[in-house]
């Protein structure tokens, strides 16, 4: 349990959503652990009523989340592999990095972003503590470090390296713990005239679209603007830039460097200025959003119950972390869904944490033409839909839970 606020060290906080206990969301089981003991974490959603940041009330050690047989690669789709590079040339062009010039990315995974960095010129390393994800990095070609990012592995990249020109943090920096340890290395290993760039989902779109199934054990932060400008002005840094794009449900573009090293542009301002207009850090606002939240559970499980007693097949298309708290939170289990399709080879052969739903090929979706298919990652509706066309074409429907339970 959080003992304070981990931005502003705060003691006062409130609590206004609760998805109940769940296992972490990509602990994907093999055959024989299905037999083991499976361990369930609360979570729990707290407002800090001094500086609004959004966190988890309770922390799973990282150790359990990533260290071990991690299962979540960052390449699956066109549309991610398209935002990875145009990440990648919009840092280029805007900080005109040049070819001595060295990028860093916490969190790397099997290195998306990196390859486009390094297409661009520049040298690169990544960080990533998933054993099995940075085999998959040097094996395409991008040097990575198996180790949490913190302190002396900033230490380490600096005796061999050299300082960076660019840290990167994508949906990672919503991830960590002990942000202090995070920004103490960031400012050990980041030029003078560096820049710490941040990308990570956007907690006003998320509760402005209903996207609480964003809502799992990996992310301990919610963020946004206020909360993180306080604590980045602690550490003698500013948000200089802020760029919004559309993947993961809406996402923010943060550039951050030491204070006066860049013009400051007016969207930072008027971005807070719409946070506090909108209300978001206000306890009316909160839990109003967790009654709706409540309403779609109680929406989404009568609509898939329905139609399963109609005589309907149900399976979900893909896996990723946001559909197993949506699967846990509304008790989908392997009684109302047949399976689970997935691209990713490392989720294939598995069953989903909790629920315990088989996950299998996309293929399964036309061979077996169940009648509707719940889409989990719907972020990438188009896509999937536009991949899946034939199971369409057949009469398949498919069913977006979020943020209002509709067939398609």
């Amino acid at each position: 349990m959080i003992q304070v606020c981990r931005m502003c060290k705060s003691k006062h906080w409130t609590v206004f959503l609760d998805l109940g206990y769940t296992p972490p969301a990509d602990q994907f089981l093999r055959k024989e652990q299905l037999k083991e003991p499976e361990t369930y974490y609360p979570l729990r959603v707290a407002v800090c009523d001094d500086c609004g940041l959004i966190q988890l009330d309770h922390v799973v050690s990282p150790e359990v989340l990533y260290k071990h047989d991690y299962p979540y690669e960052s390449s699956i789709t066109n549309t991610g592999q398209k935002h990875w590079k145009e990440f990648a040339d919009t840092v280029s062009n805007l900080l005109q990095l040049k070819k001595d010039d060295l990028v860093v990315d916490i969190g790397s995974n099997v290195g998306v972003l990196l390859s486009a960095f390094k297409e661009n010129g520049v040298k690169i390393l990544g960080v990533d503590p998933a054993t099995n994800i940075v085999r998959i990095a040097e094996q395409r070609g991008i040097e990575t470090l198996n180790e949490f990012f913190n302190l002396n592995t900033a230490e380490m990249i600096v005796k061999s390296h050299g300082r960076a020109s660019v840290i990167t943090g994508t949906n990672v920096f919503a991830h960590i713990d002990d942000l202090d340890n995070i920004m103490d290395a960031v400012l050990l290993l980041m030029k003078e005239d560096g820049s710490f760039v941040v990308e990570a989902p956007y907690f006003a779109h998320l509760l402005e679209n209903l996207e609480y199934d964003t809502i799992y054990h990996e992310h301990v932060s919610y963020i946004s603007i206020k909360p993180l400008a306080r604590y980045l002005n602690s550490f003698g840094l500013e948000i200089y830039n802020i760029q919004q794009r559309d993947i993961h449900g809406g996402s923010v573009r943060i550039f951050i460097s030491r204070m006066g090293k860049n013009k400051v542009d007016s969207i930072v301002s008027k971005m807070i200025q719409n946070e506090n207009e909108a209300g978001i850090y206000t306890h009316e606002k909160l839990f109003d959003f967790a009654k709706k939240v409540a309403e779609n559970r109680m929406e989404l499980t009568w609509l898939i119950r329905k139609l399963k007693s109609e005589g309907n097949r149900i399976v979900a298309v893909s896996a990723p972390a946001k559909g197993m708290t949506l699967l846990n939170y509304c008790r989908l289990g392997n009684e109302l869904i047949d399976f689970v399709t997935e691209k990713s080879t490392l989720k294939i052969g598995r069953y989903t944490p909790g629920v315990h739903i088989p996950v299998t090929t996309d293929q399964m979706l036309v061979d077996e033409m169940p009648e509707y298919a719940l889409l989990l990652a719907w972020n990438f509706a188009e896509e999937i839909m536009n991949n899946l066309s034939e199971y369409k074409r057949k009469g398949g429907k498919f069913i977006i839970p979020i943020p209002k339970p509709i067939i398609i």
